[in-house]
């Protein structure tokens, strides 16, 4: 009897583990990471006798997890890669329809501010048409200011997720260790009693975690795991957890960089942060945020470089040379402002360096990282293509000319090791700002004139001439045609006569002096040289068209009471459309809609990438569900299964029972 009421027990007590662990699988189905559960049945040592082994009943060997570490691999590195383009996705698409918007955006600005000098060189005597065009150069500098003030607050709000996922993910990392540690320590591991709960419970961590930022994830003893990111950073080793932080970027301290902090040691491991929000966030401040700033920046420089460059060759209804149209964005302290020294460099530095936009159309949006050496040596690397520029800056004033800008050494000691972060274009849309404040100070004339003296008797015709400039370009100093009011005192005549073989010549006289002698005459040629160094070089270009005679003469003269001239105003309109971008290439309008394409287009690769994610996410949570998740269809059947086994059991003890009570009667 002993026998089968032990056999009926143990079918009871394993049965009742079943059905316990079936219970447990029904209740948790919708818990988050749980792997189903299975008892697994062995028989229990049988008993010999001389007819053979009889049976003693079952055992419970082991309550199995069912879980591949393949698929949870795989959902980590999904979860990783769909983290990645989500957060990428979301900032993506607010920096796209801040740019592209009609309202948010420069282009309609734009238009509307050419479109006004446009109106203006219809009638230059007009000053609610010169009004218009300051408000309207108000406006765009507002929408430039806008602008970035936009993409600040969104620099800061990506840097504080920065911040609050470190935080997150430490959190993570710390419970990924104490439970590395509480399963170290549970009763049975030695003998292959998996703590299931809490392995899925470390699953769920890691998963959570593969959502912040990419990891790898290694087995080791004690069926503890060691994560990593992806190029080996320890981030939990056993117990230990490291600390994942944030820092202002040694590089641009207006950017964080992450940290890693283990054993009292801090170590910069922002270049192996990828995948996951944290990745994402990184990919979106260093691939489309800062180029924005930098592209947004050299527009912004190109149209005051421009726009003040035609706007200061013009004469204003008072009939004075024109000033800057936009405030002056090669003052000491924006040149400044465009060098930022690393937070890397072993000490203080001296050396006082400065940025000068020498070239717009020619100047790229970008930053380049300014690395010194021994003996004053340089190395300048382009951070965006990896293009390396080398030389020295031997003494105080030597320059590295590069396209569209220059560096210049102002003041104290170069020190080996010192590097400093190149900024050209970064802030030129916060720089930009209006200068001219009254509708008479708009240039729009142009301060010469030319007209054929009446005793003229040739077929000669002399051009209206076009400004090259009132200011020397390499000392800034006013030409000698040229007084702060207009044009010098001194006349400027043109005088033809002819050489000894009977050619055509014509002279050219400023102020008493001939500039140009006994040059021959082309119809159409242009009489004075655009070469600064000549001395025929007068700041602006005139040239005579049909047959002149010998005597005739030409006087280029101040454009007195010019107020309704308006080809300096025609000329500022032209740049609506004309191009002054990318060495001739673009157009304003072209350029700021080349910012908003290449927005648009990582947005519209983030949206693919982002539905690719979402669906290895779901497929690879699919496979996974199907070995590890709950099926209650299932689960009901085995409640089923286990419960005849346990009442059948039971029934045995009954059994028992009985035989035992029957053998007792046959002694009474």
């Amino acid at each position: 009897m002993a026998g089968l009421l032990g056999i009926g027990l143990s079918g009871i007590l394993g049965h009742q583990a079943a059905l316990n662990t079936t219970a447990n699988n029904i209740t948790n189905a919708n818990t988050p990471g749980y792997s189903r559960q299975e008892v697994q049945f062995g028989a229990q040592t049988p008993q010999r006798t001389g007819a053979g082994s009889i049976g003693t009943g079952v055992n419970v060997e082991n309550i199995r997890r069912l879980a591949n570490e393949y698929l949870t691999q795989q959902i980590r590195e999904d979860s990783s890669l769909e983290g990645e383009q989500r957060t990428l996705n979301n900032e993506l698409s607010r920096l796209d329809n801040l740019l592209g918007g009609e309202s948010t955006g420069l282009s309609t600005s734009l238009n509307n501010f050419f479109a006004s000098l446009q109106n203006a060189a219809e009638d230059p005597t007009s000053l609610p048409q010169r009004q218009l065009v300051i408000s309207e150069g108000e406006q765009v500098v507002k929408r430039f200011s806008a602008l970035n003030e936009k993409f600040i607050q969104q620099r800061e709000s990506v840097k504080t997720q920065m911040q609050q996922g470190a935080k997150d993910a430490n959190a993570l990392i710390a419970s990924i260790a104490d439970l590395n540690s509480a399963i170290a320590q549970s009763p049975g591991l030695a003998q292959g009693r998996m703590p299931n709960d809490l392995l899925d419970q470390r699953d769920e961590k890691l998963r959570q975690l593969s959502e912040l930022v990419s990891i790898k994830v290694s087995p080791t003893d004690g069926a503890q795991v060691n994560v990593t990111l992806n190029n080996g950073q320890g981030l939990v080793t056993g117990n230990i957890a490291a600390q994942l932080g944030t820092r202002p970027s040694a590089s641009d301290p207006l950017m964080l960089e992450f940290t890693l902090g283990t054993s009292g040691r801090v170590v910069n491991v922002d270049s192996q942060i990828d995948g996951g929000k944290l990745g994402g966030l990184r990919h979106f401040q260093q691939q489309a945020l800062a180029p924005a700033f930098d592209e947004l920046g050299r527009i912004a420089i190109a149209l005051a470089d421009t726009m003040n460059s035609q706007h200061q060759i013009g004469m204003d209804l008072e009939g004075e040379l024109g000033g800057l149209f936009f405030k002056d964005f090669n003052s000491a302290a924006l040149q400044a402002s465009r060098v930022i020294p690393s937070g890397n460099n072993q000490s203080a530095s001296n050396a006082q360096l400065a940025v000068e936009i020498t070239d717009s159309s020619a100047l790229a949006a970008g930053t380049w990282s300014l690395q010194f050496g021994a003996t004053s040596s340089y190395q300048l690397t382009n951070d965006r293509t990896g293009e390396v520029v080398s030389g020295s800056l031997p003494a105080v004033g030597a320059e590295i000319i590069m396209p569209g800008f220059s560096i210049r050494l102002d003041s104290g000691t170069l020190t080996d090791g010192h590097s400093f972060q190149i900024q050209p274009t970064r802030n030129g849309a916060a720089d930009i700002a209006m200068q001219v404040r009254r509708e008479e100070d708009l240039a729009f004339a142009i301060p010469v004139r030319a007209e054929g003296r009446n005793g003229n008797s040739g077929t000669g015709a002399i051009s209206q001439g076009t400004m090259l400039a009132v200011r020397n370009p390499d000392t800034n100093a006013l030409l000698p045609a040229f007084t702060a009011s207009g044009l010098a005192a001194a006349p400027t005549t043109v005088t033809f006569g002819e050489d000894a073989l009977g050619g055509l010549t014509y002279t050219i006289n400023s102020g008493g002096t001939d500039i140009v002698t006994d040059a021959p005459y082309v119809a159409g040629q242009n009489l004075f040289s655009e070469v600064t160094s000549d001395p025929s070089y007068q700041g602006f270009q005139f040239n005579v068209t049909g047959q002149p005679r010998v005597g005739d003469v030409f006087d280029i003269k101040f454009n007195a009471n010019g107020v309704s001239d308006n080809r300096n105003a025609e000329s500022l309109a032209s740049f609506g459309t004309k191009n002054t971008l990318n060495n001739g290439s673009q157009s304003f309008a072209e350029g700021y809609a080349g910012l908003v394409e290449n927005v648009g287009v990582q947005t519209r690769q983030s949206q693919l990438d982002l539905q690719a994610g979402k669906t290895l996410l779901e497929q690879s949570f699919n496979q996974r569900e199907a070995v590890s998740g709950v099926n209650l269809d299932q689960e009901a059947g085995k409640l089923i299964q286990y419960q005849a086994a346990y009442n059948a059991s039971a029934k045995v003890i009954t059994v028992a029972q009985d035989l035992f009570n029957t053998l007792l009667q046959t002694f009474r």
